[in-house]
């Protein structure tokens, strides 16, 4: 019995859709594989450069060749983000014919690398703060190596599997679940309590954004389809058709959906490339602290101020140590207070004590460029302590602070964190390669899976604009709060918003898979970046 393609149906559109076969030019690969080698060959230049700048001597090879394995695993993942990523931003141009998909794929790659150069690195500092703090402190041991390489591969595997049955998931979804599957097997092999192993106010933040970022790129991209349907119908009709044979559309609506596939593609960039720079500064700072532990470009004018608001902070938090001093090392009771969010009696005169050390060490050599290499290391864990544990007492009303004193306190983390949480310019344009070059390859399974698999019926130019409208919105507000969402998520859920709003039908196969893949994300990234963590740090 031959299937018969029902009315309003995608089947149909299968047989006009677009090329997606077309094969690139040999020559093209030539490029390509010259770039890849260019991009490492400029990546190991780089970290040269930096250290020889240090003037410190190569006395073993060994951390260097780890170096190179987890900076390799941190742009695979960039890698991969960018091939099961793209469909966010293609399918809606190639399905309404307003770019060929070879041509739609490369712009969307220029458009991600432009997108990660030009990113401010909020969301990468947010990522790295949901790991546990003794971890980040011994990044460069054994088992912050096992911390980074289990989180890494986990993604990655989640990523392609996903990928390979052509499933919308979300990278940003995948990395998340890893790190708490990291954190949490690194409080129980530790002997605590498995929940205590990561920054659960954190995880609930970034928890919010991408159970909402789904919600509201349906909801957002219905009400857009629907009210401009009902403003535009009737002196616009052309742009909610869908398209004949393989003409483009209008020279106006194409250049619209071109506009919004840019603007997905740019964004998408400057918010998913930060994971993989975040990640990356942790290894660099495992393995070449003296180059990368402190911002060594941290100009004299930010050094002053450094020092004015150190001696700011130093008065709020003596005045509140008062009667108490400390006898010996004053960092685990820091650590412990990051760790467990309770205060005791020790907790403010330790950090008074750290707080003076770092102001006198500052002081002593008036640039962070001068700090020996054999204080940076420790000087950095210091800084990282502190501003983490003024997080956390800014928002503990155990800690008693007033407007003011918090107000004093932030200035105080802001410039720790200018010292601390930095990114070369090297680091950004190797993930925006990575990153580009990804999203330039792979890219069939799941553009088929968004361009037709969704809806029953055709994607109109009117359902590709408002979905990339409410992509490309949601992606910026997120990018500006300093906080991870699904392009993934918010693209297809945006799609199955306009279909709903327009009454074509969703095709509910699909929907479930797809919301089959979103539920088991977090649960199965957690246990598998748990159980490679568990497995890497005996190994290491």
């Amino acid at each position: 019995m031959s299937d018969v393609a029902l009315p309003g149906s995608i089947e149909p559109a299968l047989h006009k859709g677009p090329d997606l076969d077309r094969g690139f030019h040999p020559l093209t690969g030539v490029i390509y594989l010259g770039v890849v080698a260019a991009a490492l060959l400029f990546v190991a230049y780089s970290i040269y450069v930096d250290i020889d700048a240090t003037g410190t001597r190569v006395t073993t090879y060994l951390p260097y060749i780890l170096l190179f394995i987890a900076l390799l695993i941190a742009l695979g993942f960039e890698f991969v983000n960018g091939f099961h990523d793209t469909a966010n931003a293609v399918a809606t141009v190639i399905y309404t014919r307003s770019l060929p998909a070879h041509i739609a794929v490369v712009w969307s790659g220029l458009c991600n690398l432009t997108g990660v150069l030009l990113s401010s690195g909020a969301v990468a500092f947010g990522i790295v703060s949901l790991l546990p703090v003794e971890l980040i402190l011994q990044v460069g041991s054994s088992a912050g190596f096992a911390m980074v390489f289990a989180l890494l591969i986990a993604a990655i595997i989640w990523n392609l599997g996903t990928w390979w049955f052509g499933l919308p998931a979300s990278s940003s979804h995948t990395l998340i679940g890893s790190i708490i599957g990291v954190g949490i097997a690194n409080a129980l092999m530790r002997g605590r309590d498995g929940t205590s192993g990561v920054d659960w106010s954190q995880a609930a933040n970034i928890g919010k954004a991408l159970l909402l970022s789904p919600l509201f790129g349906f909801a957002l991209a219905a009400v857009l389809l629907y009210v401009v349907k009902i403003a535009l119908v009737r002196a616009t009709p052309a742009l909610f058709a869908e398209p004949v044979n393989n003409e483009p559309p209008p020279l106006w609506i194409r250049g619209i959906l071109v506009l919004t596939c840019t603007l997905v593609s740019f964004f998408h960039g400057s918010n998913d490339g930060q994971k993989g720079m975040g990640l990356i500064m942790l290894i660099l700072i495992g393995t070449v602290p003296t180059a990368y532990a402190l911002n060594r470009s941290m100009p004299d004018s930010q050094i002053a101020q450094f020092t004015q608001n150190s001696e700011a902070a130093s008065k709020v938090i003596a005045a509140k140590a008062a009667g108490y001093n400390v006898l010996g090392n004053p960092r685990p009771a820091v650590t412990n207070y990051v760790a467990q969010h309770q205060i005791n009696e020790g907790t403010y005169p330790s950090l008074a004590v750290l707080v003076a050390d770092i102001s006198k060490q500052v002081k002593e050599y008036g640039s962070l460029a001068k700090f020996p290499a054999e204080a940076v290391g420790n000087t950095r864990n210091d800084m990282y302590l502190v501003s983490e544990a003024l997080r956390f007492l800014a928002k503990d009303k155990e800690s008693e602070l007033n407007a003011d004193e918090v107000k004093t306190l932030n200035a105080y983390k802001g410039s720790l964190d200018s010292a601390t949480k930095f990114i070369p310019t090297w680091v950004k344009i190797a993930v925006a390669i990575a990153l580009g070059l990804g999203t330039m390859v792979g890219w069939k399974r799941i553009v088929v899976t968004v361009g037709e698999k969704i809806g029953k019926t055709h994607l109109t130019y009117a359902q590709g604009a408002a979905a990339e409208i409410t992509a490309a919105a949601t992606i910026a507000a997120a990018d500006g709060y300093g906080l991870p969402v699904s392009t993934t998520h918010v693209l297809s859920s945006g799609i199955a918003g306009t279909m709903a709003a327009n009454g074509s039908g969703l095709q509910w196969s699909t929907v479930r898979n797809i919301a089959m893949a979103w539920v088991l994300t977090l649960p199965i990234a957690m246990v598998l970046s748990g159980f490679l963590y568990f497995c890497f740090a005996n190994v290491f």
